[in-house]
């Protein structure tokens, strides 16, 4: 799943240990998911959401397989 956390992040003009602080959670935390490699939960997904005061989907981009799409 992509996100544009860090595009939102940079807009704003703060580090990733800021956003860290208000989303509570570590910068590490923060790396993992603008890099991808950690998705967060729905708890986080909604915090982070209502920090930068946009719904969760024009945050996070789901990548799903042809799979997933007659689910």
């Amino acid at each position: 799943m992509k996100n544009r956390i860090e595009e939102l992040r940079r807009k704003r003009g703060i580090t990733q240990y800021e956003f860290a602080l208000a989303i509570r959670v570590s910068r590490q935390t923060v790396s993992s998911i603008e890099t991808g490699k950690y998705n967060p939960s729905l708890e986080l997904a909604f915090a982070i959401a209502a920090y930068f005061g946009i719904p969760i989907e024009e945050i996070f981009i789901y990548e799903g397989g042809a799979e997933n799409e007659n689910a």
